[in-house]
């Protein structure tokens, strides 16, 4: 079997598999949000970016090659990390304390993992709508990360095609696809794949809020930089 170095450790890799899919199979902490390891990886979310061979990449959409040298852990990748985080907080309305995702959210706990302490740029505080037109599900676009993990959950697991992308730069958003704009008016079902995908607090199950205390969720017993992921 061929093996790469990770932060100077010695990772092992199928052919054809990816730096994240090597890392993530042999325990190893890359942060990401956009990508899981069911569905094909598009790089967009940029917290994976990783050194390898001194050229700064996706490790979820670059092939891991034998002796290749990827630098992770650095204070100057966390930082460019915390930068980014930092954007996506400012862009949309993301109010811990209240969000019934509190406590298992990725965003949040890769927040945590990289050391943000505040948002640093200014808040956006966009108006968004709140959609709970459907019986068991609510949709909140209030904190959406445009990671498009619904979209592909929907698309290829589901093969529904309920949600989608609309707009450019910073006026993309998240859609359904319905002409009322609604959720109720989609064959979307809350035993789908993509209404449990979502790594933030967009997509909401009805009348089971904060079953789990908080306290006792998820990254709130394991650190996803400690296995939580």
């Amino acid at each position: 079997m061929s093996t790469f170095f990770l932060d100077g450790d010695e990772i092992p890799f199928e052919p054809g598999q990816t730096i994240m899919e090597a890392a993530h199979a042999a325990g190893r902490y890359l942060p990401h949000l956009c990508w899981h390891p069911d569905f094909e990886p598009h790089g967009s979310c940029k917290l994976c970016t990783v050194k390898a061979d001194e050229r700064l990449v996706s490790a979820c959409t670059t092939a891991a090659q034998a002796g290749m040298s990827v630098e992770n852990r650095t204070p100057e990748l966390d930082d460019k990390r915390r930068t980014l985080l930092q954007m996506l907080f400012v862009e949309g309305n993301h109010f811990c304390p209240s969000c019934e995702k509190s406590g298992h959210c990725l965003l949040q706990a890769t927040a945590y993992e990289m050391g943000m302490t505040t948002p640093h740029f200014d808040m956006f505080y966009p108006d968004r709508p709140v959609d709970a037109s459907h019986p068991d599900m609510l949709l909140d676009f209030n904190r959406c990360i445009l990671c498009e993990l619904c979209v592909r959950a929907s698309r290829d697991a589901d093969g529904k095609n309920v949600f989608a992308l609309s707009g450019r730069g910073i006026a993309s958003h998240l859609i359904v696809n319905a002409e009322s704009g609604r959720l109720a008016d989609t064959g979307f079902s809350k035993d789908d794949r993509a209404a449990s995908i979502c790594p933030v607090g967009v997509i909401l199950r009805k009348r089971v809020g904060f079953a789990v205390p908080i306290g006792s969720r998820k990254y709130d017993l394991t650190p996803v930089g400690e296995g939580g992921a």
